[in-house]
């Protein structure tokens, strides 16, 4: 079942790695869903990461995902596959894909998208799946943290950042975070974090010993790697865990394990865009039922940094890389 579709598109393309001026525009093909997906209109797509690192080389598609970066987006229901049954043509969701998101038109697996929060317009709404799916699997799931915990997360601007900082407060936690100046530090207070830390002029593990009375934190979500993974085994508390998403400071060529052993630490790491359709269905469940009333009622919000034209993703991907951004930045269709 199908309304009147073009052939074609504009999409994003990588035409080979390098720097932002590599995302250019093209005309592509407009996908076809697939038997449980949907074909989505595209009105807005988030910029996330994984995108600059697919742009520069570093982090290819998954096999059977597009070329085209771009792993969140919004918009409205065109068509929908043969056995596809959860979505009708006219709905508006917002969904998370693995790849293809920079482009007028996107297939997406039909368990894999939700419904947009009343109250959210397009470019909110596709600021939501990346990193509400990803902190949703790595601080709850994965990380198992409770109400009553202590929870640090580095890079509180960040999209991943503001959403766990949002998340973890409104379920009960102490929330510490780190940020790279004291605007970003103040902005992160707005969202509720109890401590906020600006790395570059203290150290947070004395500031997270010093506010747990040396106890040392529950949980700590990590993409920065390098030298903080100790860092992070010394911040932890007795029996923490630390849940490692990225590597932004490359590896840790030492560290020390007899740390990890007599804390009894848990050191774990998530990768979501390689998982498969049915994992990221579940996380979606637990999402509208968990989160989405919390979007529906104002109580948490998606953070927004900027928003620029499709045609302008390169500035886009200039913005996430100077690190100035606060939030979620955004490509709009229009």
């Amino acid at each position: 079942m199908t309304q009147q579709i073009p052939s074609m598109m504009t999409a994003i393309a990588v035409p080979q790695p390098g720097g932002p001026d590599m995302l250019v525009p093209e005309q592509r093909a407009v996908p076809a869903p697939g038997e449980s997906s949907i074909l989505v209109a595209v009105e807005a797509a988030g910029i996330n990461r994984p995108d600059v690192l697919q742009r520069m080389g570093g982090y290819p598609p998954p096999p059977g995902a597009p070329d085209i970066p771009g792993l969140e987006i919004a918009g409205t229901v065109v068509a929908v596959g043969r056995n596809a049954t959860r979505w009708s043509i006219g709905d508006k969701v917002t969904a998370l894909v693995p790849g293809g998101g920079y482009a007028q038109y996107c297939a997406v697996e039909e368990s894999n998208a939700l419904p947009i929060p009343s109250g959210l317009s397009m470019t909110e709404a596709a600021a939501l799946p990346e990193t509400f799916f990803t902190v949703w699997s790595t601080v709850f799931d994965r990380g198992g943290l409770k109400s009553g915990e202590t929870f640090l997360v580095h890079g509180g601007t960040s999209g991943i950042g503001t959403t766990a900082i949002q998340l973890a407060k409104s379920f009960g936690a102490t929330v510490m975070t780190t940020a790279g100046s004291d605007e970003k530090c103040a902005a992160c207070r707005e969202l509720g974090a109890d401590l906020a830390i600006n790395y570059k002029t203290t150290d947070f593990g004395k500031a997270v010993k010093q506010a747990t009375d040396g106890r040392g934190v529950d949980l700590i979500l990590d993409m920065v790697a390098g030298d903080y993974v100790e860092r992070n085994w010394k911040a932890a508390a007795v029996g923490g865990r630390i849940v490692q998403l990225a590597t932004l400071n490359g590896a840790s060529e030492e560290v020390n394990f007899g740390l990890l052993m007599v804390k009894r630490l848990t050191h774990t790491g998530a990768t979501l865009r390689p998982r498969d359709t049915a994992f990221k269905a579940e996380i979606a469940d637990n999402l509208q039922q968990k989160v989405w009333p919390l979007l529906e009622s104002g109580a948490i919000k998606p953070v927004m940094d900027s928003v620029f034209a499709l045609k302008d993703a390169a500035k886009a991907h200039e913005r996430m890389e100077s690190s100035r951004h606060i939030g979620k930045i955004v490509l709009s269709m229009d």
